[in-house]
């Protein structure tokens, strides 16, 4: 199970589809299992807070510990003084909310309180002292959520494969209670609290959805009843309970109210006819259903403004039996009404024009707030506080009486992600939230200041002040709307926006007003790349098609003016990532990108300097399977300067900033998927100024690096962050903060950093070689680590001769052309660039500080080796299976098999080409007629005597290879050369496709 604001510090790498992080909800299940315990009566401590008066929890006064839950008051979560971090990264702040989720008046006296929802967390915000008290627990997004009658239990539910029922208690902001795995199939769509806040009702978001009715308070971990739904009446997305009858029960979909009765153990349900031959009449799409206070009565609201009104009646004029009907149609509005709830004795509608109408019993309207200029409600939440018994202060209802309209306050949001609150007393309107409504791709941190800005698909550009919560300023742009991407200049004077439409515009970071002349179109592709050279003096874009732009600022006699430069389509693939740098030794900018062509292209910049003409320096590939997924300078650890990549195979690539040529391979972090975008954190004077670290994220997780990265998987540090992807990151000039942006899911969300936390977690895990024995199978008294060093003596005596007779020298070193082949012998199979990569690490290991290379290797550093350069999960049998299938063109009795021809053409001519001899020394030697260490013999090898094709076949766990040739027995092959060849060649074959 995995969870928001829980680390993950696993040392055993595991497969991306099974490497998760872990929820921190222990806390609150303790807590319930002690009250249990504590309890001596037979009825559970929650039990006694739920049925408290007032949502005051019932406490213990004998009971010589007592839980926090029951302890807690609503001023428990008032923000408190600073306390020692314990994880290196800790979400302090969310900015965004999900528009579809409700919002809940929580708290509307002596302080404001809603409750909302925002990516996979839920967040209770308090308005009165600007502070947030963020609901970690789930992996997913939230699908759904609700509150109970006296605010007391917040609920909160989500769609993913391990889907979460979690329980709050508002007051202490602990989990209670979750349910594990309620709705398999798919997800919680829709749940809800009885009034007594005993029973829980869940909503399946499957294909065959499934209601479940759960008594929470008790230990039990299946619920009370269940029943499926019939796929035919729509998806229900909407469900309550009866106010006056706990067994009483109703929901709806676009189509379709269902409505319930519970008796012990069984759910049933009716499915009453409503279609337009019913009152002959258009009814409209279903969009909520209430109980009336009667009882017995329901409505529902339609997307034509009409109510429906049910009631029991009898089945027919014979019978006494009562049944549920649709009884009248009534035209209650001209707007479509999207929300529908009651308070009090009225019955409280929203609508399609942003306006909120009030109506009583018999559905007059009674009052109506619609000058607020509002879009579309979703909804409608009441304070749970009674107005007071005096009238002075508030506005006259419409009727011809004109009486005070005397109702609580209420908070709405609407679809453009705007929350306010109503003061009924005087009817004044306060707008608590307003945030991004569309997708929130775009993040930025100011270089000198505590300022964040994000942008969004929406238009909207904001900039905030992180520290005091607040927003400075903020722009809408109409004519462009999609903003992309955006990034501040080194010195902080300009802020760069990159919009989908392919514009470029750079504004006055302070005012974000641009010149008409600082507006450029010179794409019309997505720009999804910004960035400013160190001198501000040069900015650069990527599109989408997959070309460099670059505009350089000029400077005039009274003026600076940004002027377009130049633009290069210098990849054939998508660009993964551009980069500004300087020269060695210089303080000329130089600019890089990487694509997923696996090229680096470096552009020159000094010679650029005719209008329209960027020129290309120098490109390289520098990836062969890998595909490179982005870059960042390396901090000076070392006298040689270097350019730090990573790849979609959890690798981690230094360069010689100058040759381009690799220097090191080390394993990436490996927490579910490949790092897609990072950034060294600056320099902090609170820290040790010789540490250095790293920020990341990956697909759906944000993380921090200890550096220099070496492979130990304890100096490194992720959380889930966005279940459904992040798109930017950002990190703040005094390395305290790094924010990230989700999005589809329109939130931003602010990630403390506790960079001591991640030094303790990194200690714990060991020093020198311990953390890479964990890496191996079996750690340090396992049979692989045993294996090494038989492979490291019989390479010694191999050096020194087989039969010789003399004294052996024995050593803790081999010679370092001997490491291929221990390589091989370990089941790892590189490829020759690889094999060139691994020596000229070992061999240039030292050249920077002593100028001599190194020959020789011993086998802690071989183990650092063979951790960093082997493939991060090895090859699963699937893999090798679809490596046959690729390679294979047609089947023999059920198997892949590959005409000879056509397999020695592969080898000879794709990928790394193999030359006659070669072919014939691997296939001599497997067959038995080539001895050990003897040199292949053309004319022993004999390709007519084959069989027109040759056949594989993986058998069973061991994977072995059965090569059929003429002549032979089947031979069982385990890790030969050849499987290294044909697995890097179809690598190389499917890239190429």
């Amino acid at each position: 199970m995995s969870g928001v604001g829980t680390e993950s510090n696993d040392p055993l790498p595991s497969p991306p589809e099974e490497q998760q992080a872990t929820t921190g909800l222990d806390k609150g299940e303790e807590d319930l299992l002690q009250r249990k315990e504590e309890d001596s009566k037979g009825e559970g401590e929650m039990s006694d807070c739920v049925s408290g008066q007032n949502g005051e929890p019932k406490t213990d006064d004998q009971s010589p510990t007592v839980s926090q839950v029951c302890t807690a008051t609503k001023m428990t979560l008032l923000p408190k003084s600073p306390h020692v971090k314990t994880h290196a990264l800790t979400l302090e702040w969310a900015f965004g909310m999900n528009r579809a989720l409700p919002v809940f008046s929580l708290q509307d006296q002596d302080q404001l309180v809603i409750l909302y929802g925002g990516t996979n967390v839920a967040v209770m915000y308090d308005q009165t002292s600007n502070s947030q008290h963020v609901l970690q627990g789930h992996s997913s997004p939230i699908s759904c959520l609700c509150v109970s009658e006296d605010r007391r239990w917040l609920v909160t539910a989500d769609r993913g494969q391990e889907s979460l029922v979690i329980i709050w208690d508002s007051f202490s902001g602990i989990p209670v209670r979750t349910l594990f795995d309620s709705h398999p199939e798919g997800g919680v769509a829709a749940l809800a609290l009885s009034k007594d806040s005993k029973y829980l009702v869940t909503v399946g978001a499957g294909d065959v959805q499934r209601v479940c009715i759960w008594d929470w308070t008790n230990e039990t971990e299946d619920p009370l009843c269940v029943t499926d739904l019939n796929p035919e009446y729509g998806f229900q997305n909407h469900i309550i309970f009866n106010p006056n009858d706990i067994t009483q029960l109703l929901s709806n979909s676009e189509s379709q109210v269902l409505f319930y009765t519970r008796d012990k153990q069984h759910l049933d349900y009716i499915a009453p006819e409503l279609l337009d031959k019913t009152f002959n009449k258009v009814v409209g799409m279903l969009s909520q259903s209430v109980f009336h206070w009667r009882g017995l009565q329901a409505l529902s609201a339609t997307s034509v403004g009409n109510l429906v009104l049910w009631d029991m009646v009898r089945a027919s004029s014979t019978s006494r039996h009562l049944v549920r009907r649709a009884i009248k149609l009534i035209p209650l509005q001209k707007d479509g009404i999207t929300v529908l709830t009651l308070t009090d004795s009225f019955i409280v509608t929203g609508d399609t024009l942003g306006h909120v109408k009030f109506y009583d019993e018999n559905f007059k309207l009674i009052s109506w707030y619609s000058e607020f200029n509002l879009d579309p409600i979703t909804s409608i939440s009441f304070s749970k506080e009674v107005p007071p018994n005096r009238s002075q202060g508030y506005l006259e209802d419409c009727t011809l009486e004109a009486k005070m309209f005397v109702i609580r306050n209420f908070v709405l949001s609407t679809v453009n992600s705007t929350v306010v609150h109503v003061n009924a007393q005087g009817g004044v309107l306060q707008t608590l939230l307003r945030e991004h409504c569309e997708a929130l791709h775009a993040v930025a941190c100011h270089p000198q200041q505590p300022v964040v800005a994000m942008g969004s698909h929406s238009g909207i550009l904001k900039v905030w002040d992180y520290e005091r919560k607040v927003s400075i300023c903020s722009r809408v742009f109409e004519k462009e709307r999609h903003i992309q991407c955006i990034t501040y200049d080194p010195q902080g004077f300009y802020l760069a926006v990159g919009f989908a439409s392919g514009s470029v515009h750079v504004l006055d970071a302070c005012t974000l007003l641009s010149e008409a002349e600082e507006r450029f179109n010179f794409s019309q592709d997505c720009i999804t790349h910004i960035t400013f050279s160190s001198d501000s003096l040069y900015l650069a874009t990527a599109d989408a098609g997959r070309a460099v732009m670059v505009f350089c600022l000029y400077t005039g006699k009274s003026m600076q003016r940004w002027k377009y430069l130049g633009r290069h389509h210098s990849h054939y693939k998508p660009i993964r990532d551009l980069l500004f740098g300087v020269y060695l030794d210089s303080t000329q900018p130089r600019l890089l990108s990487l694509g997923m062509d696996r090229r680096l292209v470096e552009y020159d910049l000094q010679n650029s300097k005719v209008k329209d003409e960027l020129l290309i320096l120098s490109s390289e590939r520098i990836e062969q399977s890998a595909v490179p997924t982005c870059m960042a300078w390396y901090p000076p650890l070392t006298t040689e300067d270097f350019l730090l990549t990573a790849s979609d195979l959890y690798k981690m690539k230094l360069f010689n900033s100058t040759t381009k040529m690799c220097r090191k391979t080390l394993l990436g972090p490996t927490y579910g998927s490949p790092v897609e975008k990072m950034a060294m954190l600056p320099f902090s004077k609170d820290h040790d100024p010789s540490a250095h670290y790293m920020a990341y994220i990956t697909k759906d997780k944000v993380g921090v690096q200890i550096l220099p990265i070496d492979g130990n998987p304890h100096k490194s540090s992720a959380l889930i962050c966005h279940p459904t992807g992040v798109s930017a990151m950002a990190c703040s000039y005094d390395s305290r903060y790094v924010f990230t942006a989700g999005g589809s899911d329109c939130t931003v969300l602010s990630w403390e950093i506790s960079l001591n936390a991640l030094e303790a977690a990194a200690s714990l895990g060991g020093k020198e070689l311990i953390p890479f024995y964990s890496l191996l199978d079996g750690g340090r008294d396992g049979e692989l680590f045993r294996e090494m060093e038989d492979f490291f003596y019989y390479c010694q005596l191999r050096n020194q001769g087989i039969d010789s007779m003399e004294m052996r020298q024995v050593s803790t070193r081999i010679p370092l052309a001997e490491v291929p082949f221990v390589m091989r012998a370990l089941g790892f199979f590189p490829t020759e660039q690889e094999l060139e990569d691994m020596q000229n690490e070992v061999k240039f290991s030292r050249y920077a500080e002593s100028g001599r290379y190194v020959t020789n290797i011993d086998l802690e550093e071989f183990i650092k080796l063979y951790v960093n350069h082997r493939p991060a999960f090895g090859i699963s049998r699937k893999e090798l299976l679809h490596t046959f299938q690729v390679l294979g063109d047609s089947y023999v009795m059920g198997e892949p098999v590959v005409n000879k021809i056509e397999l020695l053409e592969l080898l000879q001519d794709r990928g790394e080409h193999m030359t006659e001899n070669e072919l014939a020394e691997c296939f001599t030697t497997l067959v038995g007629l080539n001895p050990e260490g003897g040199g292949p013999d053309l004319g022993a090898f004999e390709c007519d005597g084959m069989y027109h094709h040759v056949q594989f076949k993986v058998v069973s766990k061991n994977l072995k290879m059965r090569l059929k040739l003429h002549g032979f027995d089947s031979l069982p092959l385990k890790l030969c050369v050849c499987v290294g060849q044909m697995q890097k060649m179809c690598w190389r074959v499917r890239s190429q496709r």
